[in-house]
């Protein structure tokens, strides 16, 4: 059941449990469904359990979490590995609701920010396993620098902000030579930036998110994960339900969908669509989008998100499970997944 993770010689599980149901997305969780939740990831029979998370959720809210309810079960470090993905870090909360993804996030008591150079990882790893206690995480990775980037003011700026990221890794690789982490990655929800950054950073893995789905999988990203998987870097694809939107969600990349605009009321048609053939077949649209999201044999595992702990073994069976050829042939007769997809 566990695979290798890239080059890195760690092995892990298929399913990442992502952990932003902690963290109060979308809605506030009460800590009664956090705790079974959690509970859930240790009940569920793997080897390992792989847990992902960052500094962005809740503003540090879903570590906090993690290391409490960790300590609750009294869980021995050698049964978890956790992923913190940095590069934000807690400030005071000024207004009704936190200033990054508007909406989105609910119940808060701090806002966070993004820190990204050689100091700023650095507070932000610190600051980290601050609230996760007990159990530090030894799977890091610089988070969202697309954002970091797609907000320069100009080519100057962008270039200053290329070489923050850059001095983030070298801070990174720093705490890795020390032995202190294990494997240093990124996540992004644009591919098209990992892509730039893998030629300027060593990267030992990469988390795709709203990238890599059965709505969306350019031929450009999937040689793109083809190349990273021949040069051993892991890949984990996440968001594959794009903020849950494929599910029936109101939300598209963690915006609210706008029927008012022309790109969502396409994105909504072709939801409509899926969801139909999907009952035609018999399979459900979660099961197609986790099989599809893993199908690729670069992709080292999926990263799964719930806020109800009885989904857990349902998320844990889709992580392996096949599902029968006609499935995927009818998908591309209706053009809902490209029709040269050969990893099917």
């Amino acid at each position: 059941m566990l695979r290798a993770l890239g080059s890195t010689g760690m092995m892990v599980p298929p399913i990442v449990f992502g952990a932003t149901t902690l963290g109060n997305l979308f809605r506030e969780v009460s800590e009664e469904e956090k705790a079974a939740l959690v509970t859930a990831w240790f009940q569920a029979g793997l080897p390992s359990v792989f847990i992902d998370s960052a500094g962005k959720y809740g503003a540090g809210l879903s570590l906090e979490v993690i290391g409490r309810h960790l300590g609750r079960l009294g869980i021995d470090r050698d049964q978890v590995l956790i992923s913190n993905k940095l590069a934000w870090r807690r400030v005071p909360l000024s207004g009704p609701e936190p200033t990054f993804e508007p909406g989105a996030w609910f119940g808060l008591q701090h806002d966070a920010v993004q820190d990204i150079s050689y100091d700023g990882i650095m507070r932000c790893w610190e600051e980290g396993n601050r609230l996760l206690g007990d159990y530090p995480a030894h799977i890091v990775s610089v988070h969202d620098p697309d954002e970091y980037l797609a907000a320069a003011n100009g080519t100057a700026d962008r270039q200053r902000r290329l070489e923050d990221i850059v001095g983030a890794y070298r801070a990174l690789h720093e705490l890795k030579a020390a032995g202190v982490v294990r494997a240093v990655g990124v996540g992004a929800k644009n591919w098209q930036t990992i892509q730039e950054l893998d030629q300027h950073c060593q990267l030992d893995w990469v988390m795709f998110a709203n990238s890599f789905t059965v709505m969306r999988h350019p031929p450009e990203l999937v040689t793109f994960i083809t190349s990273l998987a021949q040069r051993g870097i892991g890949v984990i694809n996440s968001a594959l339900f794009h903020g849950g939107f494929l599910l029936g969600g109101d939300f598209f990349d963690y915006q609210r969908v706008d029927l008012q605009r022309e790109a969502d009321r396409g994105r909504v048609q072709w939801r409509e669509k899926f969801t139909t053939l999907c009952r035609e077949l018999g399979v459900s649209p979660f099961e197609v989008g986790v099989a599809f999201g893993r199908s690729h044999p670069g992709v080292t595992a999926v990263a799964l998100s719930s806020s109800r702990a009885d989904r857990v073994p349902e998320h844990v069976r889709a992580a392996s499970q096949e599902l029968p050829p006609q499935v995927w042939a009818a998908l591309k007769e209706q053009g809902l997944i490209a029709r040269d997809y050969v990893h099917l």
